[in-house]
């Protein structure tokens, strides 16, 4: 008989399938538009363009692209958040479950997107889990890999600058040799059921992301201090929760 419990590959898909449509309803998603507006710009995007969501979630930026006219496949490790994407997506929107750290993609974007450390930022696996050391650099890697020569890119990573001025010893750890900060926090589901879970997320240095890039073979046009629903061209600071990386693989 096969096993019917799906396999999981990722810590964030059991963190997923709790939340569902509740995700949306936490106040960091609430910014979606004036995002994609700052990133239109900022990515030159225009109408026809084909964009690659990387750790798309429930689709909220690849919906309000598609909204724009614009081409947008997302990916997502969870299923559960697949499915919640594909309702009453725009025309020309698509989705399919993917793990970052394998894209397979090769030159085909005109632009790729990860925020909200929705692929980037979220690949290591926790303390004491077997992941290499720099997980996240194998996402970059398939990020460049997927541009066009030419093509754009616009990631956020938490900063390790805020992270670290704003620890909280009660709630997690910050793991100072992996930059892991580790956190344990209650999440609520559509029908308030709460449960307590495990968040593994990575945190940056402006000086680490540029290595990153251009290790990936990326060149960095800006790198913007961020947090949800305000971005903007703000140098790097200590205040703000993010830093958004705007950058090209070179032609």
């Amino acid at each position: 008989m096969s096993d019917p419990t799906p396999q999981r590959d990722h810590w964030f898909e059991d963190l997923a399938d709790h939340l569902g449509d509740a995700y949306l309803r936490y106040s960091f998603t609430k910014g979606t538009e004036q995002e994609v507006g700052y990133l239109v710009e900022a990515l030159a995007l225009e109408p026809g363009m084909r964009v690659l969501d990387v750790g798309c979630g429930p689709g909220r930026h690849a919906h309000a692209l598609g909204r724009r006219g614009i081409s947008v496949h997302g990916v997502d490790i969870s299923e559960r958040f697949v499915e919640l994407a594909r309702r009453d997506a725009p025309e020309g929107v698509t989705f399919e479950r993917l793990d970052a750290r394998v894209l397979p993609f090769h030159g085909v974007f005109d632009a790729v997107i990860s925020l909200c450390q929705g692929g980037f930022g979220l690949a290591d696996g926790g303390v004491g889990a077997d992941t290499p050391l720099d997980p996240d650099g194998t996402v970059l890697d398939g990020i460049a890999r997927a541009l066009r020569p030419g093509g754009r890119v616009g990631l956020t990573a938490f900063s390790a600058y805020f992270q670290v001025q704003w620890l909280d010893d009660e709630r997690g750890s910050f793991d100072a040799e992996r930059g892991v900060n580790h956190e344990r926090t209650e999440i609520r589901n559509e029908q308030g059921s709460a449960i307590e879970v495990d968040l593994w997320t990575t945190c940056f240095t402006p000086r680490e992301l540029r290595l990153l890039a251009a290790r990936s073979g990326l060149e960095v046009d800006h790198l913007w201090a961020v947090r949800p629903g305000e971005y903007g061209p703000n140098p790097p600071d200590l205040l703000h929760e993010e830093f958004l990386l705007v950058g090209h693989r070179p032609a």
